[in-house]
């Protein structure tokens, strides 16, 4: 009966030494996560890219500091407007509508929208063609703050928080201003709304047609740049606020000859 009885008392003892390790390992790690120090490193690898562009000295919330880890700095892109062959009316066109604008702004100051500084660009066409590469090219030859934003970047398990991204990035665009938001394959975000649509996605594309469109000033240097294959599936409210439009097909056999020469040129350096 005592061994037994001292059996129970060692089982005993070992469950609460254990329950009390785990306990402890646990609220360690709570507090380590919770750190001054790690946070300070987190922010200092989010803003970085930002301390480089001259916003050094930027107060950013928490939505802010999460969108901010997406901005890519222009010397980080090795890839320029000459580097890509056979595109060059879409080149100059994108010189026109979107560099200057965001570099001369007085220039496209006008009231009229004939005359003023789109506010979105849609690049489309068959896979492979061009477009992100184009994207990058805008990036670097303009000089903006360039935030490559995924959809993942704006979603999150808490009913609200999506909302909160979502006018975190436009917040931040617009504090560094001038600035490019570009959506790789758009339409998966930004697809045509329906009643099958989940109430947060809905929100959320409420939430981001209403700060792209309505709060956005004409003194604003911010440009929404998507690209996408599937056109078709772009909800048309999004379609509406992209007047300007840039279809990159498949190249002909000029522009084959022209990309061509061009990586012949490349590999001979």
């Amino acid at each position: 009966m005592a061994s037994s009885n001292a059996k129970r008392a060692v089982l005993d003892v070992a469950l609460f030494l254990a329950s009390q390790a785990a306990l402890y390992y646990t609220m360690r790690w709570v507090l380590e996560s919770m750190s001054p120090t790690k946070k300070e490193e987190v922010n200092a690898k989010q803003l970085e890219a930002l301390k480089r562009l001259g916003h050094a000295n930027l107060k950013l919330d928490e939505y802010e500091r999460t969108v901010a880890n997406e901005v890519i700095h222009p010397d980080d892109i090795h890839v320029r407007f000459s580097d890509i062959g056979g595109l060059e009316p879409i080149i100059s066109s994108l010189r026109e509508s979107v560099i200057y604008p965001l570099l001369y702004p007085n220039l496209f100051s006008a009231s009229s929208s004939l005359l003023s500084a789109p506010k979105g660009v849609l690049l489309y066409g068959p896979p492979g063609c061009g477009k992100t590469m184009l994207a990058k090219a805008l990036a670097k030859e303009s000089g903006a703050t360039f935030i490559n934003i995924a959809v993942s970047v704006l979603t999150n398990k808490w009913f609200g928080e999506s909302n909160k991204l979502v006018a975190g990035l436009f917040s931040l665009a617009r504090k560094t201003q001038p600035s490019i938001i570009f959506i790789d394959e758009i339409d998966s975000f930004l697809r045509e709304r329906s009643k099958g649509d989940h109430e947060v996605t809905g929100m959320m594309k409420a939430e981001f047609m209403t700060l792209w469109d309505g709060l956005l000033s004409a003194t604003d240097r911010i440009l929404v740049l998507g690209a996408t294959n599937r056109p078709n599936d772009i909800d048309s409210a999004i379609l509406r606020r992209m007047p300007k439009r840039f279809a990159v097909g498949l190249p002909n056999v000029e522009q084959r000859r022209k990309i061509l020469k061009l990586v012949r040129s490349t590999n001979s350096l």
